[in-house]
């Protein structure tokens, strides 16, 4: 059975070059094309694909917003996003309502349909360079903020790194993908922020965090 993909993006060239590209894959089959968020949620009603490759930047719905509406309605649905910008702000937005990758459209097309399959296949796909950013930003933090995690819970330099990444609403693949670790390592890491922290989940584990980042 093929991997049911669709493509938003609002220029039209380029999505119909997407297009041509995912074609050429005996094991995809792209279902439409649609050129915003509002257009993408639209047909989603009738088509619904495994996953969508949407753009940033788009008019009506850009694909931050299209994303998280996506994910709210079909949370099963694998998304993409596959833009020109690689502003950290997009990125983690991104991220943060549900995208599963972030892709850049200088990639090559065998990279472009490799990476189709494997988001259906339920990866985080970070590219080197954006993951770099994802890094990057997940570190300026305030020194302050490093500070109270260290002094209350005694955290080493990777555990405030990931500590943060938790707090900032990172999923564990996430994080795993931003530090270089393995899913393992990340989830080690983890069960010793929690422990340290004396929670028993990810929603206790922020709320102990947050009594000492966020005092009333």
């Amino acid at each position: 059975m093929k991997i049911k993909v669709m493509i938003v993006d609002d220029q039209v060239l380029l999505a119909e070059g997407i297009r041509s590209v995912l074609a050429s894959s005996e094991e995809l089959e792209v279902l439409t094309v649609a050129h915003d968020g509002r257009e993408a949620l639209a047909a989603m009603e009738t088509r619904r694909p495994d996953v969508v490759l949407l753009d940033i930047r788009m008019p009506n719905m850009n694909g931050v917003v299209a994303t998280g509406e996506i994910k709210k309605r079909y949370p099963d649905v694998k998304i993409l996003v596959l833009t020109t910008f690689d502003d950290s702000d997009y990125i983690l937005s991104a991220l943060n309502n549900g995208a599963c990758g972030y892709l850049l459209k200088d990639i090559s097309a065998p990279m472009l349909i490799e990476s189709v399959k494997n988001a259906y296949a339920g990866d985080t796909i970070l590219p080197a360079k954006i993951a770099k950013k994802v890094s990057d930003a997940a570190k300026l933090v305030t020194s302050d903020r490093e500070l109270r995690l260290r002094r209350s819970f005694g955290f080493s330099d990777r555990e405030v790194e990931i500590a943060v990444m938790l707090y900032e609403g990172f999923n564990n693949r996430q994080i795993a993908s931003a530090c270089g670790l393995s899913d393992g390592t990340a989830r080690n890491y983890i069960s010793g922020i929690y422990l340290k922290l004396g929670a028993d989940s990810r929603a206790s584990a922020i709320a102990t965090m947050k009594e000492v980042l966020n005092p009333q």
